[in-house]
């Protein structure tokens, strides 16, 4: 004999969304107030009461960003001694739980080794949190004794040779170059599929004053062009253009590597962060198995993601794109490598888009004989 029993279960088939972490950075520099605490801020925040009434670079670089961020910028900071490790105040952040998408090193460098040891403490964070970050590292400005062609020199040496492609450097040719660039970054407005150097998204606000050199010389469009081939990420003009914009942010990986350009960085870790929870919850999950049918779920399941990136939207009789074109069958494919083991591959295809446009005109001098 049995007594009927009946039990109603909630399923949780793992179909909500990730948490997205785009768009907020880390920013870590010297500053007189709030030392060794973690700050966050936002386009309402009193940035004197919160780094101090005197000037820092950590302002200075966090005022332009959120001046550029647009109006859901926000960010956390984290205010260090003159003479602190932004390595201390990184582990702070990351043991205390803060995700974000960019470490922003205030402080100049110098070295090639500091560039390194971004690069290493960026790989350091994905090891040991799983997490995904870049970094922006800024150099010094042209000090007054040089001039435009020994800060080239100077700065030339400090890429020169750098293997990091976590890292993007930017010349403090204004004062606060990296800040503008940080701000750029993350406005929502804009779709981290897009290069800084798009001039749709508008000119640059609130670049510091134009650089001379010692012999009085401004800042040349040429000194520019050799800064963006040495991998450093600057501003720049059109002639008869208004305006201030960006050129490319530069990442300083090697020659022929997928990762030169900050807009491809990002969409990979992107892809990451939504497929790494899906990859979680399948762990001993033996509907992933070897079957066909289940070969065919779970990679219908690990596509959503590419699904989700790949939305475009018709407005106006134009088409804004989605960050990837849209996944086709093939792009995501799972190999057992053990009977306990799977590995996926996934491919993502970024739209195209044009840096380097040029228009032919020729005239047409035949005789209309229609006349």
């Amino acid at each position: 004999m049995a007594l009927g029993k009946v039990s109603v279960n909630n399923l949780n088939l793992g179909q909500g969304a990730v948490t997205e972490i785009e768009r907020y950075f880390l920013f870590i520099g010297a500053g007189p107030k709030n030392t060794g605490k973690l700050l966050a801020l936002n386009t309402d925040s009193d940035l004197d009461n919160e780094l101090g009434i005197p000037a820092s670079d950590l302002k200075t670089q966090i005022t332009a960003a959120r001046l550029n961020g647009g109006d859901r910028w926000a960010c956390l900071a984290a205010p260090i001694a003159p003479e602190g490790d932004w390595k201390v105040a990184l582990d702070i952040a990351q043991q205390q739980g803060f995700s974000v998408e960019a470490v922003v090193i205030t402080k100049p460098v110098a070295k090639g080794d500091e560039l390194s040891a971004m690069h290493d403490a960026a790989i350091g964070v994905s090891n040991v949190y799983g997490r995904r970050v870049f970094f922006m590292a800024a150099t010094a400005g042209i000090a007054e004794k040089l001039t435009w062609s020994q800060y080239l020199i100077e700065q030339k040496a400090i890429t020169a040779g750098v293997a990091a492609p976590r890292v993007l450097v930017v010349p403090q040719l204004h004062g606060n170059d990296q800040g503008v660039l940080a701000g750029r970054l993350a406005n929502a407005a804009v779709s981290i599929a897009d290069s800084p150097m798009r001039v749709a998204t508008g000119a640059v606000l609130g670049l510091g004053p134009v650089p001379i050199d010692s012999e009085g010389k401004p800042l040349p469009s040429a000194i520019r062009a050799e800064l963006d081939k040495a991998r450093f990420s600057v501003s720049q003009t059109y002639p008869d253009y208004p305006g201030v914009y960006w050129g490319d942010g530069n990442m300083l990986d090697t020659p022929a590597s997928d990762y030169q350009v900050i807009e491809y960085l990002r969409l990979a870790d992107k892809a990451a962060r939504l497929v790494r929870p899906l990859l979680i919850r399948r762990v001993a999950d033996r509907r992933l198995n070897n079957t066909a049918n289940s070969m065919a779920v779970n990679v219908n399941a690990l596509m959503a993601p590419l699904r989700q990136m790949a939305k475009s939207v018709k407005f106006a009789g134009q088409v804004f794109p989605g960050e990837i074109e849209s996944p086709k069958d093939g792009d995501i494919v799972l190999v057992w490598k053990s009977k306990t083991a799977v590995e996926a591959f996934i491919k993502l295809k970024p739209h195209n888009c044009p840096k380097d446009l040029t228009a032919n005109i020729a005239l047409d001098l035949s005789t209309d004989d229609s006349e």
